[in-house]
């Protein structure tokens, strides 16, 4: 894992002013987008979840480091367009009704996108229908819910009701403060992420395992 390259480093420490004329360095030397993501930006993120999941860093640290990674991304994603190249999965995120706290679903969300997965994030406090209506729509591989408030995490079941309602197989990963591994498997999901760090690695084990 090639840490030391400038534009790694760069997204590893969350210095998002330095990003985009790094990539147009990267571009500049034949470099594809393609390659950029894969070579230097999902190692910078596998790296800033691994040091997150071992308390080496934590979400402030984190934050930066998503908001570098989407500074490259809004360079390079118009080009993966261009040439025709799509993430090998889909995902579709939001946080559940009732509750209105997004920073743990965007540390998720750019963790996916870190991963080279698709991810279309519906927001904040979405309910059961809407999530259903959107998975019908998308066809997501990868389904991710977060709650943050203990009150919200009935509305995780009446969530994944709703989905396996529909004709559409997907996974469904969830996470939040209060949620647990028990909780999980009681309601039915196949996944756990206990935090943004792990929320990767979780994800790639079952779209990989389907």
């Amino acid at each position: 894992m090639d840490n030391e390259h400038p534009l790694t480093s760069a997204v590893i420490r969350g210095k998002r002013k330095e990003v985009p004329p790094l990539v147009q360095e990267c571009l500049d030397a034949g470099e594809s987008a393609q390659s950029i993501v894969e070579g230097r930006l999902v190692p910078a993120m596998k790296t800033v979840g691994d040091r997150f999941k071992n308390n080496e860093i934590f979400v402030p640290e984190m934050l930066i480091a998503a908001r570098a990674m989407k500074a490259a991304l809004g360079i390079l994603e118009p080009l993966l367009v261009e040439a025709g190249i799509q993430p090998e999965f889909k995902a579709l995120i939001a946080t559940v009704e009732g509750d209105l706290h997004d920073i743990g679903k965007n540390l998720v969300s750019m963790m996916w996108k870190g991963a080279n997965i698709e991810v279309i994030d519906l927001g904040v406090n979405i309910t059961p229908a809407k999530f259903a209506e959107a998975v019908v729509e998308h066809k997501p591989d990868i389904v991710g819910l977060s709650a943050l408030l203990t009150t919200t995490m009935p509305a995780m079941r009446d969530t994944i009701d709703a989905i396996r309602a529909t004709a559409v197989t997907t996974k469904i990963v969830i996470g939040g403060a209060p949620v647990t591994q028990d909780f999980a498997d009681e309601i039915g999901a196949d996944g756990y992420a206990q935090d943004a760090g792990t929320a990767a690695d979780i994800a790639l084990g079952l779209l990989q395992s389907a």
